[in-house]
């Protein structure tokens, strides 16, 4: 959390894997994918896009396929231009072939072409591995697909890492704040050639109907997680006739305003905070003694310290209350990273940022001072399009309620909104999807999920005409591959066999 970054929409971790079965389910049939792309109904302007035969490359050590989709840059033009849209393939393994599975790993602005590359063998198990062709793919604006760009390694140093002058609440601290997010979105319009309005989740949704289309299959099969879950739904209210076998893990609401988004999340990694101080308990290496409160308020001492007096480190930064929290934030996606939240934590009140910096650096995807990938940059251009601008009046009704539930958290939470300063006016829309006519969807929560809300996961299963609500009681984000069975068993189930539970699934 940034205090330029008011909008906090957590990215996702790589996830782990297990599986197994369930009965009382109904059938989704999988029709076989074609060798040629399926341009049925498509407009003479689209056909084109639609109809192009891609060029398949050995890459990758020759373990994967790779190719680039041509999509148009403005969907409600198609003769303004194209982009490139970069997509890596790993191929069926055995047995009778379904298609093709997008996976999105959430973000927005992580890469699915990194993901499929780096955890194939744990993103999905081998008897669903052997029926598809798994397919990562970087959204448009992202890694290797026409990207986002906006600053150089030092810029995105003093946007992430950097302090305002003043103190905090002062209108010295906020014009400060305000001039750093000024220079970061100036330098987004300056160096992504043009890209600003055409990144949207809306427009990566229509480029997956393309990738769809030249992949040869008449309906996608999608995992999406994280945000990968807006994107899924967004498509399939989009195109509802041509939704396969789609499972939405770690699934978020798009009805909730931006404000409100960030306040649900800002009280979801309060109650994961509770959550760790309670396992933390009288483990010798907590870095805290008594209650669960008592933990907390020394943690709220802690964050205004840091906030009053940034400690320094050995790379010349100094790590203030927002960057404590981001990787206090990094920490909290999932119980094992707990022993290591526990360290930082002790590190820190010893005058040691080392581990706490390391959190927050793999959080922004900074290695050795060298920003991997454009995801900070991508991250901010989609939200700051996706999200209209709410009133004065919603937004004090997200502080409200994040001082009310998460009073820990709440004074470093809301920053300085950069989206305030985009070039480009907001053209998503907040509002329920239903998909009318879709395949069954199926929709994961975890109850005690910190970045998407057991309660998306309700209020999204509730919107689709066809969703299936699988709940993982348990800590952590997202749900599948998480050592649940009885969660693993029912998408395994529904992606190799196309059945779906036939009511609500809740796997204790």
């Amino acid at each position: 959390m940034s205090a330029v970054r008011a909008r906090a929409l957590a990215a996702l971790g790589l996830v782990a894997v297990l599986a197994t079965t369930l009965s009382a389910c109904f059938f989704a049939p999988a029709p076989m994918p074609s060798s040629s792309p399926d341009v049925s109904g498509v407009s003479a302007e689209l056909l084109p896009y639609y109809g192009q035969q891609l060029d398949w490359q050995r890459c990758e050590n020759d373990r994967f396929d790779c190719a680039t989709v041509t999509a148009p840059r403005d969907w409600a033009d198609p003769s303004a231009g194209a982009l490139d849209v970069a997509i890596i393939r790993q191929r069926a393994t055995a047995g009778e072939r379904v298609g093709s599975l997008l996976v999105n790993p959430g973000g927005p602005g992580v890469s699915g072409y990194d993901f499929v590359r780096d955890a194939s063998a744990q993103l999905v198990p081998p008897d669903v591995a052997q029926h598809y062709d798994v397919i990562g793919f970087d959204p448009r604006g992202v890694g290797r697909s026409s990207a986002v760009s906006c600053t150089d390694a030092a810029g995105l140093d003093a946007f992430l890492y950097g302090i305002p002058d003043g103190t905090r609440g002062s209108a010295q601290w906020d014009e400060s704040a305000s001039q750093e997010a000024e220079r970061f979105a100036d330098a987004c319009e300056a160096n992504s050639d043009g890209l600003l309005p055409y990144i949207s989740t809306a427009d990566a949704a229509r480029d997956m109907d393309l990738i769809r289309a030249v992949l040869g299959d008449t309906t996608l099969n999608y995992l999406g997680y994280s945000w990968g879950t807006a994107l899924g739904a967004r498509y399939a209210d989009l195109f509802p006739q041509r939704v396969g076998r789609m499972v939405l893990d770690g699934a978020m609401d798009p009805s909730v305003p931006g404000s409100l988004v960030g306040a649900e999340q800002a009280i979801g990694f309060e109650k994961s905070l509770r959550a760790f101080f309670a396992d933390c308990g009288d483990r010798e290496d907590c870095p805290y003694a008594g209650s669960v409160d008592d933990k907390l308020a020394d943690l709220g001492a802690l964050l205004s310290r840091v906030d009053r007096r940034p400690v320094p480190a050995e790379d010349g930064r100094r790590v203030g209350a927002d960057t404590l929290l981001t990787g206090i934030v990094s920490t909290l996606y999932s119980p094992g990273s707990w022993v290591l939240l526990r360290q930082a934590l002790a590190d820190v009140e010893n005058g040691d940022p080392t581990t706490i910096l390391a959190s927050a650096d793999a959080y922004n995807e900074r290695i050795d001072g060298v920003y991997v990938s454009n995801s900070t940059e991508a991250f901010t251009a989609y939200n700051c399009m996706d999200y209209p601008q709410d009133s004065a009046e919603l937004q004090q009704q997200a502080q409200d309620r994040v001082a009310a539930e998460a009073p820990v958290t709440a004074p470093y939470w809301f920053g300085v909104d950069v989206c305030a300063s985009w070039p480009v006016p907001p053209t998503g829309v907040r509002a329920p999807v239903s998909a009318p006519g879709a395949a069954p969807i199926l929709v994961i929560g975890t109850t005690g999920d910190p970045a998407t809300p057991y309660v998306w996961a309700q209020s999204l299963a509730a919107q689709l005409e066809s969703g299936v609500l699988i709940t993982r009681v348990g800590e952590g984000h997202t749900g599948y591959n998480q050592g649940n069975t009885c969660v693993d068993d029912a998408v395994d189930a529904y992606l190799v066999d196309g059945t779906a539970p036939t009511s609500d699934l809740r796997c204790g």
